[in-house]
């Protein structure tokens, strides 16, 4: 006589739950990226995918512990239905510990925030409030965030800034260059995070007595809490800057020496000399 050895229910519920939360992450976050829907919408669903995938974690906990006392079938299904779980519980816990690390806020910059305006910003009545940072707070958090001042007149300075934008692919939306070296330039540059969250980049380089100054903001678009990605920005953004000048003053001496403009600098000795 065959004895028939039965799969467990509650690995097949496992498993299902599992396949579910899967592509309700997935799904979400392409839709958010490609501004399908709204980021409200989107934490509705990142919401609904991780209960999900927390269901599918604990019914195939469940079911590991029923199996292991019936003998019945379904390990494979269990522990899928747990792998899959925690794979999208991962991102959710990763944005959690972020939560707890970094304080709220949505807009960081090195100055008044008057001299860096996001140009690409949406209608402000459907946007959530802006928080930013006490001053005390923004040094002890991000302590590089601070205007930078280089030995290079405003052009030189923006032309270094521009091409690290560009290198670093954001969605430039205004190039706005100094008129002279002593000028102001402003770039204003769109992000898109991997979750699909809306961040927008200002720049702004100002000629100065010494030479230029950089600043720079950095804000989320209709969001809560930043999880540290404006910060973190302007900081690598602004220490990348200080290699890149750095270098620049090592490889070429003289690249913060004013151009002389005077037609008398530019006449060569030959016709310079007197006349025999």
């Amino acid at each position: 006589m065959r004895i028939l050895i039965r799969t467990s229910k509650w690995a097949i519920l496992a498993r299902r739950l599992g396949s579910l939360a899967i592509p309700l992450i997935v799904f979400a976050v392409l839709l958010h990226r490609g501004q399908l829907i709204a980021s409200n919408i989107f934490a509705v669903a990142a919401a609904m995918a991780a209960t999900v995938a927390a269901l599918a974690v604990l019914v195939g906990l469940l079911a590991l512990a029923r199996l292991w006392s019936t003998g019945d079938q379904g390990w494979g299904l269990a522990i899928a239905g747990v792998l899959m779980g925690l794979a999208c519980l991962a991102p959710v816990a990763w944005f959690a510990s972020l939560a707890l690390h970094f304080p709220p806020a949505t807009d960081i910059a090195t100055t008044d925030r008057s001299l860096l305006p996001l140009v690409l910003e949406p209608d402000t009545a459907l946007m959530p409030p802006a928080q930013t940072l006490p001053p005390a707070q923004l040094e002890a958090v991000f302590p590089n965030v601070k205007t930078r001042s280089y030995p290079l007149d405003a052009q030189q300075a923006y032309e270094i800034v521009l091409r690290m934008v560009t290198e670093h692919g954001w969605d430039i939306g205004l190039e706005r260059a100094p008129a002279t070296p002593a000028g102001t330039g402003l770039i204003d540059a769109r992000i898109v995070t991997l979750a699909g969250w809306r961040e927008e980049a200002v720049l702004r380089v100002a000629g100065t007595a010494e030479g230029a100054s950089v600043d720079m903001r950095s804000a989320s678009i209709n969001a809560w809490h930043d999880f540290g990605s404006n910060g973190s920005r302007i900081e690598a953004f602004l220490v990348a800057l200080d290699t890149e000048v750095t270098t620049l003053l090592r490889d070429n001496p003289n690249a913060n020496q004013p151009v002389d403009t005077d037609p008398a600098a530019t006449t060569s000795p030959l016709e310079a000399a007197p006349a025999s």
